[in-house]
């Protein structure tokens, strides 16, 4: 009996551990930050945002570069991809959203993504951005309250493609 509940309660504690929502990991949270107070996350009813990441430090000469995708939901193929750039002084940490697209997971389509409505900068930045997508979709998905994404974060500065958005701060 007692190795049955042994076992029991093994199994519902490692049960539990798979099923434990993980924190998102800051590097994410401070790049959706830029993307939710710049105006680029989409309208969603929902006040949870399903988010994945990529951090590529090859692709560009000695730039870093995080991939984000927003998924239109937590169990959705489909979404906004968007490209920003990270630089880093003196404990700053400074965003730049350089590109952003709509996306479709596709088997139809040669690399396993369709571009909505595709990224700027032709073949070599939608191939670069694809890549990146089914890279994010190897790895977990993190759950962001939109309230959290509007909060201040002082050691954070944005900026964008299309305005300079420190003033919202």
């Amino acid at each position: 009996m007692k190795r049955i509940l042994l076992l029991a309660s093994t199994l519902i504690c490692v049960g539990a551990a798979v099923h434990m929502p993980t924190n998102p990991p800051k590097l994410l949270t401070r790049a959706a930050h830029c993307l939710a107070i710049g105006n680029f996350l989409p309208q969603l009813p929902d006040r949870r945002r399903s988010f994945g990441y990529f951090l590529d430090e090859k692709s560009y000469p000695r730039e870093k570069v995080i991939y984000v995708v927003n998924y239109a939901g937590p169990r959705e193929s489909n979404g906004w991809v968007f490209v920003v750039f990270l630089t880093e002084h003196g404990g700053q940490q400074h965003f730049n959203v350089q590109n952003n697209a709509r996306f479709v997971l596709s088997k139809d389509n040669f690399d396993g993504v369709s571009f909505v409505d595709p990224p700027l900068g032709g073949a070599w930045t939608q191939q670069h951005v694809a890549m990146a997508i089914r890279r994010i979709e190897t790895q977990a998905r993190f759950t962001v309250y939109t309230k959290d994404l509007l909060a201040a974060t002082p050691s954070v500065t944005c900026e964008s493609y299309t305005e300079d958005l420190r003033s919202h701060f």
